[in-house]
């Protein structure tokens, strides 16, 4: 026996934990040895255009130019490489202007324009150096290493990098706890995670994407492995972070910065960005396990309206189903959804649906039949059924990894279309089992031909159902933009659908863990997420749930989501004064829509994140710590929630630059530290100077009213900033053959004038004719305002002392002088 436990402790390394547990399964007198095997000395190289393949006699590692400033390296243990198939990843190659290959005396080097790839002779360590100040961003500390898989076949494979001293690490998308993910473990794996806590790991989706920032620089890993996987951010080694994974094969991406913002970008060339989102989506959404029956349903939407609270959507969770099928009604809660929809609509409302993975076992259900005969539901190894409990009793579930099997989800989206549906929202697709938690391991699946089991499978099934969703939606809606949410997913996730950060708490805790969870999810390529404003379980008090409508006005999905067995939690339910300030941050929302739908496009269009946390905007002092709390919407609105009890002020750190006081238009100066009253009707807001904010008039829901003209309100600055106003159909893809209209607004000033120069691109025309200037902080008095060479002589003050006056919105030259 004391040989046995010495060699279980030479199984279970640092470099191990929790993967290889699963080897001690069997008994332990059958337990043999599992060997970790290192890359020994380079013997050979070859190259094949922008490929590089190095070997030590048995293993292989491939190294790809991707573009200037990304590059791919694969390591093959046996020299035999799996087929070059992601999900994620949908084209490789991208734009490559000039890659050379040299051999050096101690080791081979692999130059872009941008950066170096080298490869040592002698210990097969692999770095990256910025060609520009010649600074190693990223390098091996031990050569890649894997393990063979005794269980299942394939290998365990690691990477282990140098960690600086002073080297902070951001992303990996959904994970609760502070942003900087310095000094902690963390496991990829999607999971139910009701309720779940500060630091909890693992969560909801798979993002295995990471930002490291040493010495002020930036580059970014992403480690392209579907199998459970782990990263270590020097908390083992505080000189050393890791990743490694129970399958697959060690392939990842080495993404140059130097700035947090050039690799997310880069990330998003890879990856994807997100489509352009219905304009109602960007409204305000309200959501129950369960709204039923239709009475409840009229209710909740005449509640708004009478309230002249804005809403543009009403969801409708699992409860309208019969018996929980999925594309079913109950009919004794709902007898003619078609008209309750339409009437819905009438008034406004969007109408959205839960529907989820597991089908129910019933021979004269109608979904379960033809899934059944066609052969389109998951299997396990011994070609049963996988089964499992869910909230139809006892189910089976479509494989998504099938190509077949998702034109057939996506087609049983018709019926839903046709009587109005205008969003799906897919949950449980984790995969979640009720006491399993999951499926088991030996589930196979398709996986678009390259088959697997659910170990390789398992953290892309719930994206590749909300991907068989959405183009099942856009066909069936015949070129109308999808809305659709996800629970779980995988890197790319964001070119299918949104998320919201699942089931959390109605705490003040879960209101802070919610704002770092999106900023996060926004720097790891999934932009359009939000939370359950007012927590998913628990009872908020009246001042918890307003201040979560505060910040929910500044997250990209915006909607109020609660559990059946909680008391009703609409922006009403808690009586004056909260109403009246619930409503007012609502109406914010369809205020500023044009500039949230402008940062928007930027996202799609350049791969901007939307949310931008403090440390994004000024990695250069991140030495000096930041605050976690405080985020960019897009680059011009700066929001400081407030997200302590009984807060009648918090201290708000601005960025460099300078800055306005949204509501009182007091202007600040960055780098420093200010205390801002917070009462209970006020979340610091401040806009960076130089900036252009469109506004439209407030409405009850996107399309309500039609716009004559839009409110510019323009922050005076010394120094030129750009702006964008975007614009277009709204709901449609005709964006994508440039019927849209980007606007750019240039701002500069001096002490003595104002210039405000617009560029216009894209075929679309809006309605409206007339920009409302709102001109704030003019440092002068004036005399004499031109637009395109024409004086304006119709102008006046307003009682915040701004400038007022409208144009066409046509102009190419504003000049306002003293």
């Amino acid at each position: 026996m004391e040989e046995n436990k010495e060699l279980i402790n030479n199984i279970i390394t640092k470099e191990t934990v929790d993967a290889p547990i699963q080897h001690l399964n069997n008994p332990v007198t059958d337990i043999k040895p599992i060997v970790k095997k290192y890359l020994s000395p380079v013997q050979s190289v070859t190259t094949a255009g922008n490929k590089f393949f190095f070997a030590d006699g048995d293993a292989k590692v491939e190294i790809r130019v991707v573009s200037d400033e990304i590059i791919r390296v694969r390591l093959a243990p046996h020299g035999v490489f799996l087929d070059d198939f992601s999900y994620a990843v949908p084209v490789v190659d991208q734009k490559v202007t000039t890659f050379k290959f040299e051999e050096l005396q101690d080791h081979y080097a692999i130059s872009t324009n941008t950066v170096t790839c080298k490869v040592k002779k002698d210990d097969f360590h692999i770095s990256f150096t910025d060609n520009l100040n010649h600074k190693v961003m990223s390098e091996d500390a031990t050569p890649m290493h894997w393990e063979e898989n005794i269980e299942f076949g394939g290998y365990y494979v690691y990477a282990t990098k140098k960690c600086g001293a002073e080297e902070n690490f951001y992303g990996l998308g959904d994970k609760s706890g502070n942003m900087n993910l310095r000094g902690r473990h963390f496991q990829n794996w999607n999971t139910d995670a009701y309720s779940f806590g500060w630091d909890q790991d693992p969560l909801y989706r798979t993002i295995p994407f990471y930002v490291g920032v040493n010495e002020q620089a930036a580059y970014g890993i992403f480690f392209d492995n579907t199998f459970r996987s782990y990263f270590d951010f020097g908390r083992e080694d505080n000189s050393k972070t890791s990743f490694w994974a129970d399958g697959g094969e060690l392939q990842y991406y080495y993404i140059h910065g130097p700035h947090m913002m050039d690799v997310v970008k880069r990330y998003q060339t890879l990856t994807g960005t997100h489509p352009m989102p219905p304009k109602w989506a960007l409204g305000y959404h309200q959501c129950r396990w369960s709204y039923y029956p239709e009475k409840k349903v009229k209710e909740i939407a005449d509640g708004f309206r009478s309230r002249n609270i804005p809403c543009d959507a009403i969801y409708l969770d699992i409860d309208y189903m019969d018996g929980y099928r999925c594309f079913t009604w109950n009919k004794s809660h709902f007898p003619d959804p078609k008209r309750m929809i339409k009437e819905l609509a009438n008034d406004g409302f969007k109408t959205v649906v839960m529907i989820d993975p597991g089908i129910k076992v019933d021979d004269n259900y109608w979904v379960f039949k033809e899934g059944k005969e066609n052969n389109y539901f998951c299997r396990r190894s011994d070609d049963y059924f996988m089964e499992g409990h869910v909230w139809p009793g006892r189910c089976q579930f479509p494989d998504f990894t099938n190509p077949t099997v998702r034109e057939w989800w996506g087609n049983l989206y018709k019926e839903l279309v046709d009587i109005g549906v205008a969003g799906v929202w897919n949950d449980m697709n984790e995969p979640a089992v009720f006491g399993s938690g999951t499926f088991p391991n030996d589930v196979r699946h398709n996986y678009d031909g390259y088959r697997g089991s659910h170990r390789k499978a398992h953290n892309v099934y719930g994206m590749q159902m909300v991907r068989s969703t959405y183009d099942g939606l856009k066909k069936l809606m015949r070129n109308k933009r999808p809305f659709t949410i996800t629970r779980a997913g995988y890197s790319g996730m964001q070119r299918y659908g949104c998320v919201w950060t699942g089931d959390n708490v109605a705490t003040w805790e879960h209101l802070k863990i919610g704002n770092i969870q999106c900023q996060r999810m926004s720097v790891s390529g999934v932009p359009f997420c939000g939370t359950d404003i007012g927590g998913f379980s628990g009872e908020p008090d009246p001042e918890l749930f307003t201040r979560w409508i505060q910040l929910g006005t500044f997250s990209p999905f915006m909607r109020a989501h609660s559990a059946g067995d909680t008391a009703e939690r609409e922006p009403w339910s808690f009586g004056e004064p909260y109403t009246s300030i619930n409503r007012t941050y609502i109406e914010l929302r369809y205020r500023l829509l044009p500039y949230l739908y402008s940062v928007f496009w930027e996202h799609h269009r350049y791969g901007f994140p939307i949310l931008r946390p403090l440390v994004m905007l000024e990695q250069e002092n991140i030495s000096n710590g930041y605050r976690q709390d405080e985020f960019t919407f897009g680059d011009k609105i700066l929001v400081c929630p407030v997200l302590e009890q009984g807060a009648a002020s918090r201290m708000v750190y601005l960025p460099k630059g300078k800055w306005y006081n949204f509501w009182t238009h007091e202007i600040l100066t960055g780098e420093s530290e200010h205390s801002i009253a917070t009462p209970l009707d006020h979340m610091p807001l401040f806009v960076r100077a130089g900036s252009v904010i469109p506004e439209y008039p407030v409405m009850q829901y996107v399309g309500e009213k039609d716009v004559d003209e839009v409110l510019l309100n323009v922050y005076f600055s010394e120094y030129e900033v750009n702006s964008f106003l975007f614009e277009d159909h709204g709901d449609t893809f005709a964006y994508e053959q440039d019927i849209y209209s980007e606007k750019k607004f240039s701002v500069k000033g001096t002490q003595y004038a104002l210039t405000i120069e617009q560029t216009r691109s894209g075929l679309y025309t809006p309605n409206y004719e007339l920009y409302n200037y709102n001109i704030v902080g003019l440092p002068f008095n004036v005399n004499k305002i031109t637009v395109d060479d024409i004086e304006i002589t119709d102008y006046a003050l307003d009682e915040l002392n701004c400038l007022r006056f409208k144009s066409n919105k046509n102009f190419t030259t504003i000049k306002i002088y003293n």
